[in-house]
């Protein structure tokens, strides 16, 4: 059990270094080759804090280990929303930007419904059994693209500067970086998988819980750094945009992609969890029009610090 649990740790710590390794090395390549500073901060710069999730994710599926990969996709999402939010917004108020409130919100709504509605095959197509398979996988990759395409037209029209320099390194530096962050992302995802498997069964656990808990904090941890830190510089637009953003990221690409490779299983437990989510875009969306508008204020974000604190009591509770 203890090596177990150190190796979830490192596998955690390796997923975050090969993620700032990626991308480092990939947004200076492009950099480098004249790529629009604005078109890498929405692709490489954006991509770079989910692709823990994407990594154990494809990997998880693959391994047929299908409730920690659903498991680390809907936990990362309501870990984003009530508790990275949470603590940002307790840093530092979060002033939300109208596009955001109206737009982006609404649209990580609509992915935790779109999940929903083709998960549910019993009840939808009165088909069994519930799978993502790939023709969702396609679907999900779809509403992605239309989300990127909306996010760079967005950019475009507001005249949105790349939030941070990035570094140019040496082409021979960039390339390596590139690549030994592929390869310490791909052990590091493997390790996590393997641990949290031997970690549920040891402790005699579902490998639901453990995707929605453990794994789920651990994936979002490079999100939680972002966001922390961006609201400690009072850079709120950031620090929100990063997680309605990874949120949109990970039920739209990730699980589409993991789906398009190796369809998933889907239990209804998972249900109360989307609905968690869902609940949690609403509790956001409101919170723009009560107090000061188009503000997170600290009482707010203390609320859905709580209301995942009673999840969590709830998910162990019923284990």
């Amino acid at each position: 059990m203890f090596i177990s649990i150190v190796l979830l740790i490192a596998g955690f710590g390796m997923l975050i270094k090969g993620a700032n390794w990626l991308v480092s090395g990939a947004a200076s390549l492009a950099k480098r080759y004249n790529i629009p500073e604005l078109v890498i901060g929405l692709t490489i710069v954006a991509f770079g804090t989910s692709t823990p999730e994407m990594v154990v994710n494809v990997l998880a599926s693959l391994k047929g280990a299908n409730d920690i990969a659903l498991g680390n996709i809907i936990g990362s999402n309501n870990f984003n929303t009530y508790v990275i939010l949470g603590v940002a917004g307790i840093i530092y108020p979060l002033s939300v930007k109208r596009n955001t409130v109206w737009r982006e919100i609404p649209y990580s709504f609509l992915s935790g419904l779109v999940l929903l509605l083709i998960a549910n095959d019993v009840f939808v197509n009165q088909s069994t059994p519930n799978r993502i398979d790939r023709t969702d996988g396609v679907m999900l990759l779809m509403f992605f693209m239309a989300f990127l395409y909306y996010a760079y037209l967005s950019t475009k029209t507001d005249n949105v500067t790349a939030n941070e320099e990035i570094e140019l390194l040496g082409k021979k530096k960039s390339v390596l970086l590139t690549i030994a962050g592929l390869i310490v992302l791909v052990l590091g995802g493997k390790i996590v998988v393997d641990s949290a498997v031997q970690i549920a069964t040891q402790l005699q656990l579902s490998q639901k819980l453990i995707g929605l808990t453990i794994v789920a904090a651990g994936t979002s941890l490079p999100e939680l750094v972002t966001s922390a830190v961006a609201a400690s510089k009072k850079r709120s637009d950031i620090a929100v945009g990063n997680v309605v953003g990874s949120n949109i990221f990970n039920l739209f690409f990730v699980l589409g992609l993991s789906a398009f490779i190796h369809p998933i299983e889907y239990h209804t437990a998972f249900n109360t969890d989307c609905l968690l989510f869902l609940v949690g875009n609403v509790l956001l969306f409101g919170t723009m029009f009560i107090g000061r508008r188009h503000i997170l204020d600290r009482w707010q974000a203390a609320a859905l610090l709580l209301v995942f604190v009673g999840y969590t009591v709830y998910l162990i509770t019923n284990a």
